[in-house]
């Protein structure tokens, strides 16, 4: 996880491997994978919150993003969730297009909320998304 979270985020710090093990063994946290692509959401029910989503840039714009959605909303939804949230970098383009092609709504912004090890903030754009159940 640790590798592609590298690969897939190169503007922010990616996340070690020792902060993904400290992660996994939280037991409100679930994980959907792929051979090269994964996501991971906190659940405190009757939420969902997606921690992070990355997909190898090789594979990016085949769907994985939107099957590991798919995935981590079924996780969500079994285990009593009726709404998932999350943050985006307001400068991701190709999340946000994501993000709303799959039902995630803007409500909410954390002005310059991301700093960037080069320098410069984006803000964090707040999306939620209604699961079925």
């Amino acid at each position: 996880m640790a590798h592609i979270h590298s690969l897939a985020f190169v503007h922010q710090r990616p996340w070690s491997r020792a902060e993904f093990e400290a992660l996994l063994d939280q037991p409100s946290v679930a994980a959907a994978t792929l051979p090269k692509g994964f996501g991971l959401i906190r659940i405190i029910a009757p939420e969902a919150e997606l921690l992070t989503l990355a997909v190898a840039p090789d594979e990016q714009r085949q769907g994985q993003g939107r099957r590991l959605l798919a995935q981590l909303c079924e996780k969500a939804q079994s285990r009593k969730c009726h709404r998932m949230i999350l943050e985006v970098a307001a400068g991701n383009s190709a999340a946000l297009a994501l993000y709303r092609a799959t039902g995630f709504e803007e409500c909410g912004r954390r002005p310059a909320y991301y700093r960037y090890p080069a320098g410069g903030t984006d803000d964090a754009i707040i999306m939620a998304r209604t699961l079925e159940n």
